[in-house]
């Protein structure tokens, strides 16, 4: 029997989970090898894996700090993260703008680990679990609330996202189904005029 389409939403978002700050690799990793670990956590919400040149280009545009002797250390990595989730959301130069006002106020540790914190919390909160996202007050900063509205709106991006691809899964396995059974059909009438 197959899952409903909510039960497949659910278990897919109940596999997401980004490490903390701390729990990212600060050995320096090569570029192949950071796009490969992103990419691995960041599987049950992407259709859009990032991409080697994708990261060249973040560099390019300096979104991340360069490479040292072309290793990717902690801090970069947590940027890619950021910039990988919620680049289906912003563009380039807005995701720009959120970081300069992020960094301003906050350093990376901090930013990183309440951006992991409130996109579980918000990933959780749509698979039927209690809304764990302060609500904004007039004591947020900017900076905390842009980011609380980004991560809501990513948040529903990729429900929506999910939602439509386990739809069109089920449309898909229904036509062919369809197919199967017209053919056997088709079969079956041929094989009882012989």
């Amino acid at each position: 029997m197959s899952l409903t389409r909510e039960a497949q939403i659910k278990e897919s978002l109940q596999r997401f989970q980004l490490p903390s700050y701390t729990e990212i690799p600060n050995v320096g990793l090569y570029l192949k090898q950071v796009v490969k670990y992103i990419n691995d956590f960041l599987e049950p919400l992407q259709d859009d894996p990032l991409t080697v040149s994708m990261v060249s280009n973040y560099v390019k545009h300096k979104l991340i700090p360069n490479p040292i002797r072309k290793m990717y250390y902690r801090e970069h990595i947590a940027y890619l993260f950021f910039i990988a989730v919620t680049k289906c959301v912003l563009s380039l130069e807005e995701i720009r703008f959120l970081l300069t006002l992020q960094e301003k106020n906050y350093d990376t540790d901090y930013t990183y680990n309440r951006f992991k914190t409130q996109l579980e919390d918000a990933l959780h909160h749509l698979e039927g679990a209690e809304d764990r996202i302060p609500a904004a007050s007039s004591e947020d900063s900017e900076g905390h609330i842009l980011l609380r509205n980004t991560i809501i709106t990513i948040s529903h991006k990729i429900y929506m996202d999910k939602y439509f691809y386990y739809t069109q899964l089920a449309e898909n396995e229904t036509e062919k189904k369809a197919e199967e059974n017209s053919k056997k059909e088709s079969d079956a009438k041929t094989e009882h005029k012989v």
